[in-house]
């Protein structure tokens, strides 16, 4: 039995991958199949540690990328790309003639379009993951011939064939379902009684929320402490300027800034935090619906992105989270939406009650069962 996955190059697209092929595994064990062996297919492997836990061989693929703005430089980029995604496309038929796997399946983003025009041209099982409210252009191409289509957010349903899509949520590694109590305020170095906010914007970290952040550390720490995951390129900068700010702080001790968050120490914050303020990637929502949190989202601006701005108001819709759109983030609305939420413990149940209806703690295994059984039947 062979499986491949194919995404674009993010931690959006790749995480929840990994998020299936642990659930894969898991079935396997169960269901006592014979171990299958995976694949994945991308320009690179994102993260070739957890890429070899997961018994994944990783499968260079060349793609190029379809910029949308209309500067000379992006027709010109565009233009070379064709011929990346040309090249791209053909040495992915020649290698799944090979290797055909049983099923392929694809969580959006242009690396992934060599490999799944190939798997149509093989006639090879495809499923496709969106990951957004608002599916990538690939993904919509893509759901036209896709044996099943499994969505994150309910209104992505509108762009595809009502008969082969599924509702099943954004699969949360297992490192990070659950998290840990015990032991979080000796690790964080954290006092027991006064309430923690956590900071999330992403790996990568994200300047607008850190700016803010900054601007509103010394109101903050009057009431609260802060773990705040400032991106491992920003931590020296982020680092050096609380430093200042909070020279004269009786309260310094309670900011708690890291580069980045492995998946234990992640876990622990969410076991301290009350609150969560993210930005507003599928997976940050439901890693932070899975945990039960209330949270504040910001999502990039829509000149950037448009996926991130309805992530964020389709969790809104059901009541676990604000939305603050970038140009309102202001140090003083922060403090405000803050202290609003964690001030009134009615808010603070509300919230936490919706975030958990709107996580879907089994989506990895949904969709790994749904490979499973399109692998095994394609098998015979």
């Amino acid at each position: 039995m062979k499986i491949l996955f194919t995404t674009g190059g993010s931690g959006g697209h790749f995480y929840p991958i990994i998020a299936i092929a642990e659930a894969v595994h898991e079935l396997v064990r169960e269901k006592k199949y014979v171990e299958p062996q995976l694949f994945y297919a991308a320009p690179d492997p994102y993260d070739a540690d957890l890429l070899f836990m997961n018994d994944i061989t990783f499968l260079p693929t060349a793609a190029g990328k379809l910029r949308r703005d209309s500067s000379a430089s992006s027709y010109l980029f565009n233009f070379i790309d064709l011929f990346k995604t040309l090249w791209g496309t053909i040495k992915s038929v020649w290698r799944l003639f090979f290797l055909y796997p049983d099923v392929v399946l694809g969580a959006g983003g242009y690396a992934s379009f060599p490999t799944l025009l190939a798997a149509r041209i093989l006639r090879i099982p495809v499923i496709i993951y969106s990951t957004d409210a608002e599916p990538s252009r690939v993904n919509r191409w893509a759901g036209k011939f896709a044996t099943k289509v499994a969505i994150s957010f309910p209104e992505a349903a509108t762009y595809f064939p009502k008969d082969v899509v599924a509702y099943t949520g954004n699969p949360v590694r297992k490192a990070l379902l659950t998290p840990v109590r015990s032991g979080i305020y000796e690790f964080l170095k954290l006092k027991s009684e006064v309430p923690v906010l956590l900071i999330l914007g992403g790996s990568q970290g994200a300047t607008a929320l850190n700016e803010t952040v900054l601007g509103a550390l010394p109101t903050l720490l009057e009431k609260y402490q802060i773990i705040h995951q400032t991106g491992a390129l920003n931590i020296t900068e982020v680092t050096g300027r609380a430093r200042i700010i909070l020279s004269n702080s009786p309260h310094a001790d309670r900011y708690k800034p890291f580069g980045y968050l492995d998946a234990l120490a992640m876990r622990m914050a969410a076991g301290a935090a009350k609150l969560v303020v993210s930005r507003a990637g599928a997976g940050s929502i439901f890693e932070i619906s899975t945990w039960g949190l209330p949270s504040i989202v910001v999502p990039i601006p829509q000149s950037i992105s448009h996926d991130q701005t309805r992530n964020a108001y389709s969790f809104a819709r059901s009541g676990a989270t604000v939305v603050i759109e970038q140009n309102n983030f202001t140090p003083g609305v922060l403090v405000s939406e803050v202290g609003r939420i964690l001030d009134h413990s009615d808010i603070m149940q509300k919230m936490s009650v919706a975030a958990r209806g709107f996580s879907r703690p089994d989506a990895a295994r949904t969709i790994a069962a749904a490979l499973l059984d399109i692998a095994v039947s394609h098998e015979k």
